[in-house]
């Protein structure tokens, strides 16, 4: 698919062309689909119950039923990933891993949706024996019927970037690439090197040689985000690390925000998130790159916010 034709565009013609032999009710639904390429749905939990399991957890589904619900990417039989940040040895209230309460609802939205298969994985930072369990994620996974996996250095494979301006091949983890439907599940976090680490520079979860990424590192992000290709971006920004990223350790440095954001368009998600930071998106490299590459819209003028507010 070229650079030039959007997610939206290409979802809406491959709407039209099955529409003719599955009938008008397919089109409809991917049609509503593709739609979702316009808009990022932002929810707002109740601050005043704090990082409470259920508020986390509702506001995580609105943000979803907010773009029509996890039914508009999940179909029944559906082999689910989901990518989130589970690098480091640090407890949910310390913000440097995804929040485990958002990953559960994720989870469960997919089962419910149908799903045959939901698997949950990072490649980590420290051992993933410790993360795994540190972050909370293993006890809310072991609480549904996804499949919490290690990676499997034997899945990891050369793929060629023909449009990557820096990076021609890497080395990516297949599943990510395979999967049914890909989700990428990050936290909003502050970074010492890119600023910010957002939905984009998740993807180093998913990726060998990390370190020959650092150097020029924004335009190495948008090479891999031309393959690289989540079919949803879910933002936890309920309880953020504002400093010393991206493990953190302070608490003095967790801002609890309270938000969720949700959308197909991975570069709005990042570039609302950075305004949580006081930042626009164009001034984080790797946003910016990713815009000039064609890989979504950094101008959140030419995006439908959806504002929903979770009691």
């Amino acid at each position: 698919m070229s650079d030039k034709i959007t997610r939206r565009d290409f979802i809406k013609s491959m709407a039209v062309t099955t529409a003719g032999i599955y009938g008008l009710q397919l089109l409809d639904d991917n049609i509503a689909f593709a739609q979702t390429g316009n808009i990022i749905a932002v929810a707002q939990g109740p601050l005043e119950k704090g990082a409470d399991r259920e508020a986390i957890k509702k506001t995580t589904k609105q943000a979803i039923m907010a773009l029509g619900g996890m039914s508009k990417f999940v179909s029944k039989g559906s082999k689910v990933l989901i990518k989130p940040n589970i690098a480091w040895n640090r407890t949910p209230e310390q913000a440097a891993n995804t929040n485990p309460f958002v990953v559960e609802a994720v989870v469960e939205m997919c089962l419910e949706a149908g799903a045959k298969k939901v698997t949950v994985l990072d490649y980590t930072i420290n051992p993933a024996q410790v993360t795994y369990d540190r972050s909370g994620i293993k006890s809310a996974i072991e609480k549904t019927k996804a499949s919490l996996e290690f990676v499997d250095d034997r899945k990891f494979k050369e793929k060629s970037i023909p449009n990557g301006q820096i990076l021609k091949s890497w080395i990516i983890y297949q599943d990510a690439l395979d999967a049914d439907v890909f989700i990428n599940l990050p936290i909003a976090k502050h970074h010492s090197l890119t600023k910010l680490s957002l939905g984009i520079k998740n993807y180093m979860g998913l990726i060998k040689s990390r370190e020959e990424i650092h150097t020029r590192i924004d335009q190495k992000l948008a090479d891999l985000a031309t393959v690289i290709k989540p079919h949803l971006t879910i933002m936890d920004a309920y309880r953020v690390l504002t400093a010393n990223g991206p493990n953190g350790g302070t608490p003095k440095d967790v801002k609890l925000i309270g938000q969720v954001i949700a959308g197909v368009d991975r570069v709005a998600v990042d570039a609302y998130t950075a305004t949580l930071f006081g930042l626009k998106g164009d001034q984080i490299g790797y946003i910016k790159a990713s815009n000039t590459m064609g890989l979504g819209e950094i101008n959140l003028s030419k995006v439908k916010i959806q504002n929903v507010k979770v009691a």
